[in-house]
Formats: C-alpha cells, sequence, structure tokens
C-alpha cells in the first residue's frame, strides 16, 4: 500500500521534509542556547548590582571595561565639563522620543569620564535639543559602569555634538583630553541639582521572547513532519470517487406526456 513511498517522487518529498524539520530543530535550539546565556547575563548582572560600589579606576583599569563588570556601581569625583557635552540621539521611551545627554566628568588625575547624566524628552527622534547645565564645581558620581558600544565609527564619532552610541574611545577623539574606557550610567550625584533629565533606565532583566521563538520552531518542524505523514496518507487510502451527477439523475423520457 505504501511502495509509493519509494518512488522518486515522495523521496525527493521526504527529503525536503527531513532538511525543513532538521533546520526548524537546530533553530529552536538555537533560541534555547539564548535563553541560557540571557539567564547568565542576568544573574551576572544581579550580582553586579549588588556588589558594593568602588572607585571607576579600580575597576576600568584596563584598555576597555570587563563585560563581566558591566552594570557593577562605581563612584569617581570631578567637574563637569559643560562645554564638551554630547548628545546621544534617538534614545526612545515609553512616553516618547528623546536623548540621553553624555558630559565628560574631569577628575584630579587630568583625565576624564563620560556620564549619562540623564533622559531628556524631544518631540521628535531626531531633535537636538539644548542639554541643560551640569552642576559646578566639584561632583561626586555613583553610577553603573557600561562598555563601549562595538559601532562603527560613523555611530560613536560626534557628528555636529551627537552620536548613535556611546563608545569612549570615539567620543575621546573630540576631547583635548583622555577619556577612561566605558562610560558611567548616573545613579546619584553629591551634590545633588535638578537638571530637569530622567534617571538612565536599569538594566532589563527579562528574559525575552525565545522560549517562545524555541517551542515555534519546534512547531514548524513538528507540522512540517505530521505533513508528510498526512499527504502520505491520504495518497494510500484515496476516497471513492462519487458517481457523475448524470448518473445519478433519472432517464428523461423524449416521447410527449402521456404517450
Amino acid at each position: 500500500m505504501y511502495r509509493f513511498l519509494l518512488s522518486r517522487r515522495w523521496l525527493g518529498f521526504a527529503a525536503l521534509v527531513v532538511v525543513v524539520a532538521a533546520v526548524c530543530i537546530r533553530l529552536g535550539m538555537w533560541q534555547f542556547d539564548r535563553l541560557d546565556q540571557r539567564r547568565a547575563d542576568n544573574e551576572r548582572i544581579e550580582d553586579n548590582l549588588a556588589v558594593a560600589p568602588a572607585p571607576v579606576d579600580v575597576v576600568s583599569s584596563g584598555d576597555a571595561v570587563d563585560p563581566a563588570d558591566e552594570w557593577r556601581r562605581v563612584t569617581v569625583t570631578g567637574r563637569y565639563d559643560a562645554d564638551h557635552q554630547v548628545i546621544l540621539t534617538q534614545q526612545t521611551r515609553d512616553i516618547g522620543p528623546g536623548v540621553d545627554i553624555l558630559t565628560p566628568l574631569l577628575t584630579s588625575t587630568g583625565t576624564a569620564v563620560l556620564v549619562d547624566r540623564g533622559w531628556l524628552a524631544t518631540d521628535e527622534p531626531s531633535d537636538l535639543p539644548d542639554p541643560p547645565d551640569p552642576p559646578t564645581g566639584d561632583v561626586g558620581v555613583t553610577g553603573w559602569l557600561r562598555v563601549d558600544s562595538d559601532a562603527d565609527d560613523w555611530a560613536i564619532t560626534p557628528d555636529d555634538g551627537s552620536v548613535r552610541a556611546v563608545a569612549s574611545n570615539g567620543i575621546e577623539a573630540a576631547l583635548p583630553y583622555d577619556l577612561v574606557p566605558g562610560w558611567i550610567a548616573l545613579i546619584d550625584q553629591q551634590p545633588p541639582a535638578d537638571t530637569g533629565l530622567d534617571t538612565p533606565e536599569e538594566p532589563d532583566l527579562g528574559q525575552g521572547p525565545h522560549f517562545f521563538y524555541g517551542l515555534q520552531w519546534w512547531f514548524f518542524s513538528a507540522l512540517a513532519v505530521g505533513g508528510y505523514i498526512w499527504f502520505a496518507w491520504v495518497e494510500a487510502h484515496p476516497r471513492p470517487r462519487r458517481e457523475s451527477a448524470e448518473a445519478r439523475q433519472p432517464p428523461v423520457s423524449s416521447g410527449a406526456p402521456g404517450e
């Protein structure tokens, strides 16, 4: 009954189903791997958030911030350089478009730390508002340590005082002094200042859609195999042909009524 499965057409169909099912299974496994990585990252971030604040020059002491140290709380003292502020554009939040204000904080060592002082709402994502002035004098800053973006040079190099991504090595090219690798998302500063900026967003500790995407790909794999089985069953158990409509109709007499 199922010898037709050995025909060239059905063997080709089976090979296609195997390939589709294997690809879907692999994509599902990839999504579950991403879920495991997301959970590991969240655990690392939670551990870093719980660690006591440390001086930024202790945590960020090499050529780049170790990704394992991202979201650690760090402290630094210095004076804001308002003349070299940079605007991070297209930073949309739930309430609408906006920008983040990046201001170098000059330390007593002659180097500076880039500080994201907060978010400012705008009418359009591409707007470049006048950033509010930072507090003057010595300021003690506490914030989350962030790693530099690996975006292309066009995104991290200031253009008309704005960037699309944050990287200390890109912004440093427009400054007359060196920047400490990485940057700080401001949590608190002393003395406090009411600048009208919203604080930087906290890390997203959600698990994302990876679990459901993984199930979705595995469902597609099962659907491919199930479809093959269904088509094979239909081929092996064809429905009997129905009589034609003409055969079912009674014969029509050619004579006149009453004859």
